[in-house]
């Protein structure tokens, strides 16, 4: 979709830009639905920074937006509030109260109102539908190879580290602990990373576990990641961390003994798996 936009943006002179609903309607018409986003906004910013983008416009959604007919929506929104000349939407774009407007519509609403309007055809890989409810799901079942296919890279999620009950530090394995909040939650267990600081351009290789430790004391979900050959502090600093590749479930230990063994085999595995890969790019 971003080609089709910067190919109307170098056609007509204009700058190219991005349009997003914040919050998604998803959670403004589902207020307790579970974490679903994909990417944080910094994640978003260095994604549309990368490619180009010169513009972000976030829309604010709320009732009045949920309230305007399609046309008011092109008109209020769009020329108004955007003051595009040319809009590059998916095949099964919806918009305006109920979902009332659909692609055809937004043409010949589009040619009224003096803007052109792109539409993008459905994307597939290996003949399934490529869309962010499948990335979402691949996520959510562990499957990081799906989920970087569609995406093009690995999937990242990043956070603020937070200080934790430091028990990993005393069992040899320090980890920097983040809540992923309302981005989508991977499947409990351990996971072969890549982790940087926010700024930095160099990838260090680690593992991560995403669950609720149930051998030291069950509590709500956290990202707990270390980074191998790291002895810096991370406190209070934006952590990225790319996830490539699932190694097994989270699971309950006799004891502490029974853990170390198991998080020292979690540390060998996630090292031959990030032997063979490489970082992501950005």
């Amino acid at each position: 979709m971003i080609e089709s936009a910067r190919e109307a943006a170098s056609r007509l002179g204009v700058k190219l830009g991005v349009a997003t609903f914040e919050p998604p309607p998803r959670r403004f018409f589902q207020p307790d639905a579970p974490p679903f986003r994909l990417m944080t906004s910094r994640r978003r910013e260095i994604a549309l920074d990368a490619l180009g983008v010169a513009e972000v416009h976030l829309l604010r959604f709320d009732a009045v937006m949920a309230a305007m007919t399609d046309r008011e929506f092109c008109q209020r929104v769009i020329v108004d509030e955007i003051g595009a000349t040319s809009v590059s939407v998916g095949f099964d774009f919806r918009f305006g109260k109920g979902r009332m407007g659909d692609v055809d519509g937004l043409k010949r609403i589009g040619a009224e109102l003096g803007f052109e309007v792109k539409i993008v055809a459905e994307v597939k890989g290996d003949g399934v539908k490529v869309s962010s409810s499948r990335v979402r799901e691949a996520i959510e079942r562990g499957d990081m190879a799906a989920a970087a296919e569609a995406l093009g890279g690995p999937w990242v999620f990043d956070g603020i580290v937070e200080h934790g009950e430091k028990r990993g530090r005393t069992l040899g394995f320090p980890t920097a602990n983040m809540q992923l909040g309302e981005i989508v939650h991977p499947a409990h267990g351990i996971y072969a990373v890549w982790a940087r600081e926010d700024g930095e351009t160099s990838w260090r290789p680690g593992v991560a576990n995403f669950g609720r430790t149930p051998t030291t004391g069950e509590r709500d979900a956290l990202l707990e990641v270390m980074v191998f050959d790291f002895d810096g502090d991370l406190y209070g600093k934006r952590l990225h961390t790319a996830f490539v590749k699932f190694l097994r479930p989270e699971a309950r230990f006799a004891g502490l003994d029974e853990l170390v063994v198991a998080m020292k085999q979690d540390v060998a595995d996630a090292r031959a798996v990030l032997a063979g890969a490489r970082p992501p790019l950005l």
